[in-house]
């Protein structure tokens, strides 16, 4: 009887497996850290932070093919490729670098509240929005003129944003283990509600046709939350040490990028989200993004060493010039 069940767990399993795995890497070289991922799928490019750095690939060709450089501890970058814009969120200096999407050449460099980190850019306000830690607060950027609107509260730390394209964004809030609703025109907090038993939410992604949020927990959960009531419907288990959320509207994947090197695929199966896969990738590859064109993920990761003279017990080095970009997909 237990070879049996045995079987059966196993041939379960294999069904449930989604097929993703490592398919190449795209070396990027140099030194610094990194922070968040963004994909411009039309355009066919990725956009990596990199210390004071932002890589642009091509994906078609899977190499670099430029930099927008002298920038401040980068965290993020939001794209509006109706208006040829893109903007950079620069920790250090509280600033965003407005830069144009066919040169890469700077255009402006607004200031914000302060240690900007995720940044969003919303369509129908045609507004760019960062989301400054040390602050807890939001500011709102004119995307056409690059004006700097106003810098309002947001009630806690906020992490990862996403827009829903009609006009409303929402954040996870790291220290209060919650979640906010912004209105983007007036712009203020609509609505707040917590994410328990979520625990240190990060990453945030959005599937906006089914009306869901996938905040990503340190606490190796996802909390799957109903965008009309804004209460946890589901809690699939995830790896350890999160940081990025991605959706898929194409096949209908939620994904975790963990720090411990894997990636978990949650799946909406029989009405109930539950983890349907975990795909090995590399250690500290936290941060990623979904192209919804080639329905492949990309994480940023690099090779480690022994820990660096001064650091942290435990806390390892990256080797110079093994920055890269790991392709996962079928």
């Amino acid at each position: 009887m237990k070879k049996l069940m045995t079987v059966a767990l196993v041939v379960s399993a294999a069904f449930a497996a989604e097929g993703y795995h490592v398919l190449n890497k795209i070396k990027i070289g140099g030194t610094g850290g990194w922070d968040y991922v963004t994909v411009d799928s039309n355009a066919h490019r990725l956009y990596a932070t990199h210390g004071t750095i932002v890589e642009v690939v091509d994906l078609d060709a899977g190499k670099p093919v430029g930099q927008i450089p002298q920038l401040h501890g980068v965290h993020g970058v939001a794209l509006a490729p109706a208006l040829n814009k893109g903007f950079i969120s620069n920790g250090q200096s509280q600033s965003v670098t407005i830069f144009d999407l066919k040169t890469l050449a700077k255009t402006g460099e607004p200031a914000t509240g302060m240690n900007p980190d995720s940044i969003c850019y919303e369509p129908k306000t045609q507004r760019v929005f960062t989301f400054n830690g040390r602050s807890n607060d939001s500011t709102a950027i004119d995307a056409k003129t690059g004006e700097a609107l106003m810098t309002f509260a947001v009630g806690g730390k906020p992490e990862f944003c996403v827009a829903d394209g009609t006009g409303k964004l929402y954040v996870n809030l790291e220290d209060k283990s919650s979640i906010v609703e912004i209105d983007a025109a007036k712009p203020a907090v609509l609505r707040t509600a917590s994410l328990a038993p979520c625990d240190s939410p990060s990453g945030l992604a959005l599937d906006s046709k089914d009306g869901v949020l996938f905040s990503v927990c340190d606490n190796k959960m996802m909390a799957v939350t109903d965008l009309k009531s804004l209460k946890v419907v589901a809690t699939p288990a995830i790896g350890a040490g999160p940081d990025a959320a991605g959706f898929d509207a194409g096949t209908g994947l939620a994904f975790s990028s963990n720090g411990d090197g894997t990636l978990t695929i949650v799946k909406n199966t029989g009405g109930k989200w539950d983890t349907v896969d975990t795909v090995q990738t590399e250690r500290g590859a936290r941060t990623m993004t979904v192209d919804p064109r080639t329905h492949r993920v990309y994480l940023l990761a690099a090779e480690y060493g022994p820990p660096a003279a001064g650091e942290k017990k435990g806390r390892p080095s990256v080797l110079p010039d093994s920055f890269h970009v790991l392709v996962v997909g079928k």
